[in-house]
């Protein structure tokens, strides 16, 4: 089965007025991470983004936050940016609106950040509505499936640079599912664009 790595474009229409890919005519990417911070992987990632001095947006789980506060303050202290991941990585459509919103509002008091992505890309539209106004809502342009452990480290890294464009904004996850992709998988993504001239920002 052929892996989903750029969204399709009737999703993109039913979410509309979120972010899916920057500004197409620059290249520069932009690389963001869901699900941490953990003790076991965040701070290989930040390593790995010191070392080629390149930031990136962190989409934070709220219950991992305060499990981890050193790690969280460590990413904003290098100029990383943080992103709303709900607090308990709930899934919006087996979740009921009040409760997803309250779930939101509490990994804010952590984040203290009006980005937002919903865990597994997935939002009622009556909870998409609600936020919408208030929030900066964050999908992507290209989903690397580092988690999925079916997909070979070699086949992640060459769909992540296959799919990659000017804007694209890429999705990569810092818990223990993509570990092995994601070790394989980052430094040489970085690596590629690097040569290629390409920048790196934060949402």
């Amino acid at each position: 089965m052929k892996l989903l790595v750029r969204p399709p474009r009737l999703l993109r229409s039913y979410y509309k007025h979120s972010v899916w890919r920057m500004n197409k005519d620059e290249p520069v990417i932009y690389l963001t991470f869901d699900d941490g911070p953990i003790e076991e992987l965040t701070p290989w990632v930040l390593d790995v983004l010191k070392q080629y001095n390149v930031k990136a947006t962190f989409f934070c789980v709220g219950n991992n936050i305060d499990k981890n506060i050193h790690i969280f303050s460590r990413l904003l202290s290098e100029g990383h940016r943080v992103g709303n991941h709900t607090y308990n990585h709930i899934k919006g459509w087996k979740t009921k609106t009040k409760e997803y919103l309250e779930n939101v509002e509490q990994c804010e008091q952590l984040t203290k950040t009006k980005l937002f992505r919903p865990p597994y890309g997935r939002i009622k539209k009556k909870q998409f509505l609600k936020l919408i106004p208030d929030y900066k809502i964050v999908f992507w342009d290209v989903l690397t499936h580092d988690y999925d452990q079916f997909l070979s480290a070699a086949m992640c890294l060459s769909n992540s640079i296959k799919y990659t464009r000017n804007g694209s904004v890429v999705v990569f996850h810092d818990n223990m599912k993509a570990q092995k992709n994601l070790k394989f998988v980052l430094p040489q993504y970085i690596e590629h664009f690097l040569k290629l001239n390409y920048k790196f920002a934060v949402l």
